[in-house]
């Protein structure tokens, strides 16, 4: 689904990525953990088509994102760290408005817009301006919009943050829905003890590079993933 090459990404003098390869296979729920500054969230945009890169390559089901970013945009979602959402929109009118860009039809979106809100207890705030919105009320319109035209690849950069418990089960529920009917998620977060939990693959990036990935049982074998983190970030 994923196959990111050998990617690099330098600001400058700096290497904020260092020639990292991962695949990542159809069914999978693949975590991303590091520190902060790793590189972990140039890797993400790079995937999305947001930032360009020195060297490699990334492939999103078999297209270049270098020569064939469209195709590759429309088979992916993107939920970034801060979800920066049209503020005078209300919550409504921007998950329209996203529905519009993907071509989903009024029938289709108005079922998937139904079900999510529903799920995550925003459907009376759908009609308020998102100025209006919390943090976490942000997070979960971001969500709903990225799952509204129903993504191949969805890549989240700390999807859990301000996100009650409740939500954060139901987002972890829906992330293994995409898996199950093929689709993958590539994600970032410092929630090490719901990586454990959730992922099937992961990888360990410190200072641009790779360090660690594989299963989670290749990587953590009888320990904590946080004792396993915390070990390979020592040496």
């Amino acid at each position: 689904m994923l196959k990111i090459e050998n990617l690099t990404k330098k600001y400058g003098e700096k290497c904020a990525v260092d020639s990292l390869s991962l695949h990542i296979k159809s069914g999978e729920i693949y975590g991303f953990i590091g520190h902060n500054g790793a590189g972990k969230t140039t890797t993400l945009r790079a995937v999305c088509g947001i930032l360009q890169f020195d060297e490699g390559e990334i492939t999103i089901d078999g297209k270049s994102i270098k020569t064939d970013a469209l195709e590759c945009k429309k088979k992916i979602a993107y939920i970034p760290d801060n979800p920066d959402l049209y503020d005078f929109m209300s919550g409504i009118r921007y998950l329209n408005f996203v529905a519009d860009i993907y071509g989903i039809p009024s029938d289709i979106r108005a079922k998937r817009i139904s079900k999510y809100a529903d799920a995550f207890e925003i459907t009376n705030d759908l009609a308020n301006p998102i100025a209006s919105y919390s943090h976490g009320m942000k997070q979960k319109l971001a969500i709903i919009a990225a799952w509204i035209h129903e993504p191949k690849l969805i890549i989240m950069d700390e999807p859990f943050v301000g996100l009650d418990p409740k939500a954060a089960h139901i987002l972890k529920g829906m992330m293994r829905e995409v898996c199950d009917c093929g689709g993958a998620i590539f994600f970032s977060t410092h929630v090490l003890e719901v990586a454990e939990k959730l992922c099937d693959e992961i990888a360990i990036i410190s200072h641009g590079k790779l360090i660690k990935n594989g299963t989670m049982e290749e990587v953590k074998g009888d320990e904590s993933l946080e004792d396993v983190f915390l070990e390979l970030e020592a040496e």
